[in-house]
């Protein structure tokens, strides 16, 4: 007899489903399955890709030629994006360009669409569509710069992780940046609105200063569009940014640059680490270690972000040895069984402690069971090259 289960249950089977196609098909993209199978779907995504291609090339004329109109609301408005999907670190640069525009005395609001956070009620959505009108309700609050007011699974992983670490910064979440930019103006007085992942948001105009980020250890991705590659949009399209930041830098760019320089020659390029800070105790706050308290340590590595190698590589740099390693697909919701899983994993292999990233982190469910510390890495942007261009970037915003 079929059985469809609750309504959390039938949730939590789609999450399963997805994410295992989602690791399918990025095994796929990447040449990491053979056969038949996995060639067939590569075609039929490319075929795909090249229809996506077309899409994204009709909407920017169309925003280019005025035939769908922006919206400008009288304020600076930053985007910080990237031309690929995941793992640019992106994170990480928004914070660090809301502190320093903060500190410059801009009232700054970071605008997110709060990727794989709690949506609205189905009903509300399904009576807006039928009713062909545009969602009036107020954008999420999860932080009023002074209060955190949003857990990490209403909010999404980025605007909780970016509210916590920019405890004076107005955190809003709603697809519609237009509208949650409009209620930032004119409920907290905000004068400059910082769009995280909105290189590709062109609703929102005015005086705008586009960021756009590159990793450099995987630019470009495969070098295809989606769904058959990471590309949100072609390689020539960072001409409209104003700023590129490579992260991950390894300070073998020369070739990277010349290619940006190709297609944006006036466009600053700042080049930019992922600089460890320290290690925090997921559970208590107050517990935090130095970077060399790794050091001659067997340790579990637990991640569910879309390159965990790169975390993985920087805490065997800091002298760690990694015994036990368990990667989830992005933007994975921990359940407390795996969690547990992952504990009696790590203690079998005799590790000490399992470490994650900070966005992982928020992630984690309560536990009633703490016999084995869970320690996240604190980070932050270290720009290697092109310090002088990243002052004047921001004073360009704040006294334009």
């Amino acid at each position: 007899m079929l059985r469809f289960g609750t309504l959390g249950e039938v949730r939590e089977q789609i999450r399963i489903w997805t994410e295992e196609f989602e690791t399918f098909a990025l095994g796929v993209i990447f040449g990491q399955r053979r056969g038949l199978k996995a060639a067939s779907f590569r075609l039929f995504l490319f075929g795909l890709s090249k229809i996506f291609y077309g899409i994204v090339k009709i909407r920017w004329q169309a925003y280019r030629h005025r035939l769908i109109r922006d919206r400008a609301l009288g304020v600076q408005v930053i985007t910080v994006g990237n031309l690929t999907v995941g793992g640019t670190g992106k994170t990480p640069v928004v914070e660090r360009m809301a502190r320093e525009l903060q500190n410059q005395g801009r009232k700054v609001a970071i605008l997110s669409r709060g990727y794989r956070s709690t949506p609205p009620p189905v009903g509300q959505q399904l009576l807006d569509l039928l009713l062909m009108r545009q969602d009036s309700t107020p954008p999420r609050i999860v932080s009023d710069a002074k209060s955190l007011l949003l857990n990490s699974e209403t909010a999404g992983d980025e605007p909780y992780m970016l509210a916590s670490n920019l405890k004076d910064v107005v955190v809003l979440v709603d697809k519609d940046r237009v509208k949650s930019g409009r209620y930032a103006i004119d409920t907290f007085g905000c004068d400059t609105l910082l769009l995280d992942d909105g290189f590709q948001y062109w609703k929102l105009g005015g005086r705008r200063h586009d960021i756009v980020l590159i990793d450099c250890q995987l630019p470009f991705g495969n070098g295809h569009l989606l769904p058959r590659g990471t590309l949100r949009e072609p390689v020539s399209h960072i001409k409209r940014a104003s700023t590129i930041f490579i992260t991950k830098s390894n300070g073998q760019t020369g070739s990277l640059r010349k290619l940006i320089i190709q297609h944006n020659p006036k466009a600053r390029v700042i080049e930019c680490v992922h600089d460890p800070l320290y290690f925090e105790n997921a559970f208590d706050a107050d517990d935090r270690k130095p970077l060399d308290f790794l050091r001659g340590k067997k340790i579990a590595a637990l991640s569910a972000i879309a390159q965990p190698e790169s975390f993985e590589k920087s805490l065997v740099q800091l002298g760690a040895e990694i015994a036990y390693s368990k990667r989830f697909a992005d933007h994975h919701r921990f359940t407390q069984q795996e969690i547990l899983n992952a504990i009696n994993r790590t203690k079998k292999r005799d590790a000490e402690m399992i470490v994650t990233t900070q966005k992982d982190a928020v992630r984690l469910p309560k536990l009633d069971r703490r016999d084995l510390p869970v320690y996240f890495m604190r980070v932050e942007i270290k720009i290697i090259s092109g310090a002088k261009d990243f002052q004047d970037c921001v004073r360009q915003i704040c006294f334009r």
